[in-house]
């Protein structure tokens, strides 16, 4: 874009003529895939609001795409095409843009067209997870060329369908495989967790942790609406000491663990007034030791 450089006198009305500029020609994507809608979007400067446009839709192979017509609100046109079955998976596409009534024209950049992406299986490398546990997360691809960059998006499940974000991991394809390591580690306070009893005032069931994860290229992301990953089960531990009024170790008592799902467990202090217990559901646990009328509540 032009300097532009105003020479005139100050106090007096001038009239100043912009020229307008296409600033660009984009995909929203840089790749496009049969069968679906890929997204553009225009950009300009100086051409009105309403100022009509036209973009053309075209494979480096000669093939049509169709054509958009519109209008620029705030310098800005966004369309879509259709990539049809008779477009070659060698091919790539690109659009041209229009604007005669500003004097403007332009093309946008090449992106490669790919068939839809399929998932012939996605899994974890264990059904529960336990705090600084080294998970693997693998899928087998099809439609997906070796090198291509995929995101894996892992979601705390949500039995109502409201699955939220944890982490992404960005890795490639090789073998029509992809394979990425991530280490458990749950952030939040598990004494938050409502317990069984607690939600069952509600009409409700205590809901521990878990987790799925998705495959996303480009603007496909496979595997999330049945969670076909499997569900990743969170699993905690607790330990209890139990000393006397002196700090001395009691040893040799028995308590009940009510778990938060409800589930009861049974055990003894050992002789250095220790115990613990291992894979149990996270949240708040009540444990009652025998003889004695005192009740605690731990996490």
């Amino acid at each position: 874009m032009a300097d532009l450089k105003f020479t005139k006198a100050t106090d007096q009305k001038h009239e100043i003529r912009l020229d307008s500029y296409l600033i660009s020609a984009s995909w929203i994507s840089g790749m496009a895939f049969v069968g679906l809608k890929a997204k553009f979007e225009v950009r300009t400067a100086f051409v009105g609001n309403g100022a009509k446009i036209k973009v053309k839709g075209k494979t480096e192979k000669g093939k049509k795409l169709g054509k958009v017509k519109g209008k620029m609100q705030n310098n800005i046109f966004t369309g879509e095409f259709e990539i049809p079955e008779k477009v070659g998976l060698d091919d790539q596409i690109y659009f041209e843009v229009d604007l005669s009534a500003n004097g403007l024209s332009g093309e946008s950049a090449r992106i490669p067209v790919y068939p839809q992406p399929k998932l012939k299986s996605i899994k974890w490398s264990a059904e529960e997870a336990r705090r600084g546990d080294l998970l693997t997360l693998s899928a087998e691809l099809e439609n997906v060329k070796d090198g291509t960059e995929v995101k894996l998006i892992i979601y705390e499940f949500d039995r109502d369908g409201g699955h939220d974000i944890i982490t992404e991991l960005i890795t490639t394809v090789k073998e029509s495989k992809i394979e990425e390591k991530w280490e458990f580690e749950y952030h939040e306070d598990t004494d938050e967790l409502p317990t069984s009893e607690e939600v069952e005032r509600y009409g409700g069931d205590y809901n521990p942790p878990e987790y799925f994860f998705t495959v996303k290229i480009g603007e496909f992301e496979l595997g999330k609406k049945d969670q076909d990953s499997g569900i990743l089960a969170f699993k905690d531990w607790l330990e209890i000491k139990m000393l006397d009024n002196n700090g001395q170790p009691v040893c040799n008592v028995k308590y009940k663990l009510t778990l938060p799902d409800g589930q009861e467990r049974q055990g003894t202090i050992g002789a250095e007034g220790f115990a613990r217990e291992d894979n149990i559901t996270p949240g708040k646990c009540l444990i009652e030791f025998e003889d004695t009328d005192s009740r605690q509540s731990s996490t």
